[in-house]
């Protein structure tokens, strides 16, 4: 208890932050290399974590710390991680790493850029580690501010519109869950999330009326992940922003709302989850499809990566609501996966924006001959993406499906989960029309002086692709922690 390594990782990117506006006439390099050190350090405290876990813990949260914050209404500075929250806090350290990387040339207003920067990494951080609903959705606010700048200031295209849009459907989502955390915490007297999930299915009985508070958590994680039809806001968001926020965006951001869904509305309402079961997974599938059909029709790279992600979120929708162990533990997977897989799509596709100056789709083709290294990493992310045997995305897509058809909590599972696999079926169409188009066929005159990736470049897109691999090729390296934060879960459920 009280270890003090979980306030140092949400810490010490705001602590870099804070250096770097506090110091006057920094360089743009010295600015470069705080924030560099400082993500390093938080990734290797996260690795730290991860490899002392104790993974035979079932449902015991690991590395607390708990001080009092607000006595008066039993608000405590809470933190603590298990098996659900930890492979999410470990991605978000090697997010925020890989997107300093991935800004190092970025000259306009730099100071500003990396405070930003860490200021998110730091509040996405504060969201997976925390467990008392007051600091969780303290932290969960914060995010806001960071990513809106990010946008508006760096971005390109629409970035007001998009950044506003993106403030507004998240505050009025966060809006709703505020009402819901009240609600809560009028009902059972508590903040705590341990204490409230440890009284499972007794503590749901005691809340009257049960169904209206899971809506209104459930309408801000909604909004995050996004589910359908709640998704517009995020390709505005991802076509107009800078590659790193984008890579943060599609790798940790949106993995909020699947944690909540997990760590809050089916860990807290286990009878209501179980109730309403069927219309969740009808909006899965409905974002699966819709999400893989509207993905095929966009000709901007940046955007048609964008909804791709709802296709894929639309698999941890599917996975959690499924409520079997094997498909919660696979939406956790999942959510790891598309982490990966599509950070490195994103980080190739600044790659080509930047040395190109073109994402056009309809614009380009023959790039695998100026860029063989860009072509490789991208091919590597797609055939992740499409699911391909061996790779993060294929382990992900098929633990779900598995646990997702195999369970016995929801009636008629079976139909949903054959109707989402039209989704893997839309993945490699346009994964693969999107390869054929962009770098192979005819070389265009316009892109025979383009560069190929840099070797720092190079360095973070190998990362990403060693991880993809490693996790499809051996994923208990994953699934043994998940497993140990699901079971509580599945407890109450019955699953």
């Amino acid at each position: 208890m009280n270890s003090g390594y979980l306030s140092t990782i949400i810490f010490l990117p705001l602590a870099g932050a804070i250096v770097i506006a506090a110091v006057p006439r920094l360089s743009a390099r010295i600015i470069r290399l705080i924030a560099g050190a400082v993500t390093l350090a938080v990734l290797a405290l996260t690795l730290f974590l991860f490899f002392r876990f104790d993974r035979s813990a079932s449902g015991v949260m690991q590395f607390e710390e708990l001080f009092s914050w607000i006595p008066s209404i039993g608000a405590n500075y809470h933190l603590g991680v298990d098996g659900l929250s930890l492979p999410l806090v470990v991605l978000t350290g090697l997010l925020g790493f890989i997107a300093v990387l991935i800004s190092w040339d970025v000259e306009h207003r730099t100071k500003e850029f990396f405070i930003w920067l860490l200021v998110l990494e730091s509040s996405i951080l504060g969201v997976f580690c925390s467990l008392d609903l007051l600091l969780f959705f303290v932290f969960w606010e914060i995010e806001v501010i960071p990513m809106y700048f990010l946008i508006s200031i760096w971005g390109s295209g629409r970035k007001q519109y998009s950044a506003i849009k993106y403030v507004i459907y998240t505050l009025a989502g966060s809006a709703l869950m505020l009402a819901g955390i009240v609600s809560l915490y009028y009902a059972t007297g508590s903040l705590d999330m341990v204490a409230l999930a440890q009284s499972g299915h007794a503590m749901v009985q005691s809340i009257l009326p049960a169904a209206p508070i899971f809506f209104l958590l459930l309408a801000g994680f909604a909004v995050k992940l996004p589910v359908f039809p709640l998704h517009t806001w995020l390709p505005d968001a991802h076509t107009d922003a800078p590659t790193a926020a984008s890579v943060f965006l599609a790798g940790a951001l949106i993995k909020m709302g699947g944690y909540g869904m997990m760590r809050l509305c089916v860990s807290l309402f286990p009878p209501v989850a179980r109730q309403y079961a069927p219309i969740m997974l009808a909006l899965a599938v409905i974002g699966v499809v819709y999400g893989g059909a509207i993905t095929l029709r966009q000709t901007d790279l940046k955007r048609l990566i964008a909804y791709s992600s709802i296709s894929h979120m639309g698999f941890v929708l599917l996975g959690i609501f499924a409520l079997s162990q094997t498909s919660l533990v696979g939406a956790s997977l999942q959510m790891v996966s598309h982490g990966l897989i599509t950070g490195l799509l994103f980080a190739v596709a600044g790659i080509i924006m930047h040395n190109a100056g073109e994402r056009d789709i309809s614009r380009m083709g023959g790039l695998a001959r100026q860029m063989p290294a860009a072509t490789t990493f991208f091919i590597m992310g797609g055939l992740g993406a499409l699911g391909l045997p061996s790779t993060s995305g294929f382990a992900a897509e098929f633990t779900t499906f598995l646990g997702a058809f195999t369970s016995t909590a929801v009636g008629g599972v079976k139909v949903y989960v054959l109707l989402a696999l039209l989704g893997v079926l839309l993945a490699a169409a346009y994964i693969l029309w999107l390869i054929q188009r962009v770098f192979f066929g005819p070389v265009l005159q316009a892109f025979n002086d383009v560069k190929d990736a840099d070797r720092l470049q190079k360095f973070y897109c190998a990362i990403f692709i060693v991880l993809i691999f490693l996790v499809g090729l051996y994923p208990n390296v994953l699934t043994g922690v998940i497993q140990s934060g699901v079971t509580p879960i599945t407890r109450f459920l019955g699953s």
